[in-house]
């Protein structure tokens, strides 16, 4: 595909932000990596620039939507994946302890439900759980969420112009 046009370009953004999400979850239910409330946060912005990257993209794409519609849901997509980059920005600076982390999952590690189970595993968003070459999840989110919006920025750019 050569992006030439922006209802390509939001597509391709939510279909990254499906990748990325699907990725989160194999490491859930396949590596059996719990996510903490971080992880979680990242995940919503990657959800709603799928459905309306791709959701967007595929109507475009049918001629069924103004260019000037599919240049503002490519624009909304790649702001909702810079969200989730920038989430992972953040949850990666909390691993590294750069800075706080909400005490919800950085604080002690009793979480009350209404009922006592201390076997119940704790995930705390300060402690990766998983790191590649030292980077961990969240960092990777960041690097793919934050590029990917930058070069769907710049392409978007260059379709306006042509």
């Amino acid at each position: 595909m050569s992006f030439s046009r922006p209802d390509q370009v939001a597509l391709g953004v939510g279909l990254l932000a499906l990748i990325l999400l699907l990725g989160a979850l194999g490491f859930e239910y396949l590596g059996g990596l719990a996510p903490c409330e971080m992880c979680m946060w990242q995940r919503w912005p990657h959800i709603a620039a799928a459905v309306i990257g791709i959701g967007g993209g595929l109507l475009g794409l049918a001629g069924l939507l103004d260019r000037r519609l599919a240049t503002s849901i490519a624009i909304l997509a790649l702001m909702f994946v810079a969200l989730s980059g920038a989430i992972g920005v953040y949850h990666a600076g909390v691993e590294w302890k750069w800075w706080p982390g909400p005490d919800a999952c950085t604080g002690h590690a009793f979480i009350l439900t209404g009922k006592l189970d201390l076997s119940a595993p704790v995930v705390r968003c300060d402690v990766a759980q998983w790191r590649l070459l030292g980077i961990s999840l969240a960092g990777y989110n960041a690097i793919a969420s934050l590029g990917a919006s930058i070069l769907a920025g710049i392409t978007l750019i260059r379709v306006k112009k042509s």
